[in-house]
């Protein structure tokens, strides 16, 4: 997929979210197109990915077909987009990708497997205790994972760095991108009745 396709497809989402035709929330991405694309031409087909409740541009580039995913959202499954066929997780539990891609690291690693991980999280899960705790097993034991931190400077509505004080600091083997988010932490900016 390359960038017009990816804000097309989220386009698509909004208009059917605001005719009120998807009856769960939605969390669109945009802004991030560029930076996504470089990252996953490092991600062979093979490798397991997790992501975020704001996952559509990562499974698309992850290869899920267009018009799955799309009926997928529409049935309401936009935060919880899965797929072992595809080696795809997402979940809207802020932190909860981590242990299980940890795991699922390990287990590569107990079965000799080429494959590795690559989990995505936003600026505000980088600094909870759970990242850090699985950033520091994962490097001390070795783990084919790999963490990208995506930094719109904002957890739901508030901005990260006010409210930890200031930001801690990307260790040097994660992969780290700012970008400004272009929709509303949930939803389109319009109100929807459904």
């Amino acid at each position: 997929m390359n960038k017009q396709d990816l804000i097309d497809f989220e386009k698509r989402v909004k208009k059917v979210y605001e005719a009120g035709e998807i009856k769960a929330p939605i969390h669109l991405s945009g802004n991030n197109e560029d930076q996504l694309i470089k990252i996953f031409k490092n991600i062979d087909k093979d490798d397991w990915v997790f992501s975020t409740w704001r996952n559509h541009y990562h499974a698309l580039l992850h290869g899920f077909d267009p018009e799955e995913l799309f009926n997928l959202i529409k049935e309401g499954s936009s935060m919880g987009i899965n797929s072992v066929e595809r080696k795809f997780y997402s979940s809207s539990i802020v932190g909860g990708i981590l242990p299980i891609a940890l795991g699922v690291a390990q287990s590569i690693k107990l079965k000799k497997q080429t494959n590795k991980v690559w989990c995505f999280i936003g600026d505000m899960t980088f600094e909870t205790g759970v990242f850090h705790e699985c950033y520091k097993f994962s490097r001390n034991f070795q783990l084919p994972i790999e963490f990208v931190v995506e930094d719109n400077n904002m957890s739901t509505n508030s901005p990260t760095d006010k409210t930890w004080g200031k930001k801690s600091k990307i260790p040097e083997d994660v992969y780290y991108y700012k970008y400004e988010r272009k929709y509303p932490h949930h939803g389109t900016g319009t109100w929807v009745l459904f």
